[in-house]
């Protein structure tokens, strides 16, 4: 049987739902009184950058529901499955950190490939025990990354089917990933979609990330890092335009393709630390009224840094009419919003980070 469209996302189970992602996504599926007959099970290890406090605004809403397991244990992923009998899987739990993975790349080898095995496993298994109407309306969403391509150069975005080539051990995790899911589709027949997005910012990510660490240590007035020369391009997308590209693809996209979601927000990260310091200078000046980039200190550029990043989305926005809502400056200028408001988070975040290393 054919998938009717929009695909109902009646009960959606989602990986890493504590995460800086995942946590948006929960929040985007339950945003309004629309979906009162949604439920969502998030199923998340919480490890150091997966926070209950994330969550915690859905404690006592009935449509959210919390279970912590890994996600490389088939055995729990199956009593979660038969717990809530879904129609959609959206599959965001990775470890997701480059310079995590240079340090330890044997635990991103085993969350980001053994438990996509995983994953992969159990949601054939359940999409085989299911009636062939639920069956053709199943499906799961892989989230993947740009970083599997490798560093493309100026003028060129990668396109949907272009060669990988993964330059960290991070990129390297995701695409053998990404590559079992594709084997699943071509072998079994598992109802698959992959995205690839650019990078996400915004509210509730982990602290050790680009963004949210220049605005803590700017905050603090401490010298800023900025590896290598820093010219290194990036494609910065809104977590909340990633999330929406994420429900138009489990609701109208064709199982087994790839979708890209970037905004075409190419910007340096010199270009984004220095205004990073602007927004944080205009909304809390330092001490001595001496502006931040003169906190800006260069580092060592990392191994292996590829220098820029960029995917085509034109099939995205073109066969399901997504498009980014969020201009990056003005996205940037709520993040840092958000973090001055949000104290308890950082603090929880950062906590958890001290004591997961």
């Amino acid at each position: 049987m054919q998938p009717e469209f929009p695909r109902p996302l009646g009960r959606v189970l989602v990986t890493g739902g504590c995460g800086f992602i995942g946590s948006a996504l929960v929040h985007r599926l339950l945003a309004n009184a629309a979906t009162s007959d949604r439920s969502v099970l998030n199923y998340d290890a919480l490890t150091y950058a997966g926070l209950p406090e994330s969550v915690e605004d859905l404690a006592t809403d009935p449509r959210h529901a919390f279970v912590q397991g890994d996600v490389a244990d088939a055995g729990a992923l199956t009593n979660a499955i038969q717990q809530l009998r879904p129609d959609t899987l959206f599959h965001l739990a990775a470890e997701s950190h480059v310079d995590r993975s240079i340090a330890a790349p044997q635990t991103f080898v085993r969350t980001n490939v053994q438990g996509t095995a995983a994953v992969l496993a159990t949601w054939r298994d359940y999409v085989g025990s299911l009636p062939s109407e639920a069956a053709a309306n199943a499906l799961m969403v892989h989230v993947s990354t740009d970083e599997v391509y490798g560093p493309v150069a100026a003028p060129h975005a990668s396109l949907e089917g272009d060669p990988y080539a993964p330059s960290s051990p991070y990129s390297a995790t995701k695409a053998a990933a990404d590559h079992l899911v594709r084997a699943y589709r071509t072998t079994y027949g598992t109802p698959v979609v992959i995205a690839h997005s650019t990078n996400n910012y915004g509210p509730r990510q982990c602290p050790e990330k680009l963004i949210p660490l220049v605005i803590e240590r700017g905050l603090a007035e401490q010298p800023l890092p900025l590896y290598g020369d820093g010219q290194q391009v990036r494609d910065w997308l809104h977590v909340d335009d990633h999330c929406d590209a994420l429900v138009a693809i489990a609701e109208r996209g064709a199982t087994g393709e790839s979708y890209h979601i970037g905004a075409s927000e190419r910007r340096t990260n010199a270009e984004v630390v220095g205004l990073l310091c602007d927004l944080i200078d205009e909304a809390t000046p330092t001490a001595d009224g001496r502006p931040r980039r003169e906190l800006i200190v260069r580092v060592e550029d990392r191994p292996g840094h590829d220098r820029r990043y960029a995917l085509n989305a034109d099939k995205l926005r073109g066969s399901l009419g997504w498009r980014p809502r969020v201009a990056f400056e003005e996205g940037l200028a709520s993040t840092v919003a958000w973090r001055l408001e949000n104290d308890a988070w950082v603090a929880a975040a950062l906590d958890r980070l001290a004591n997961c290393r």
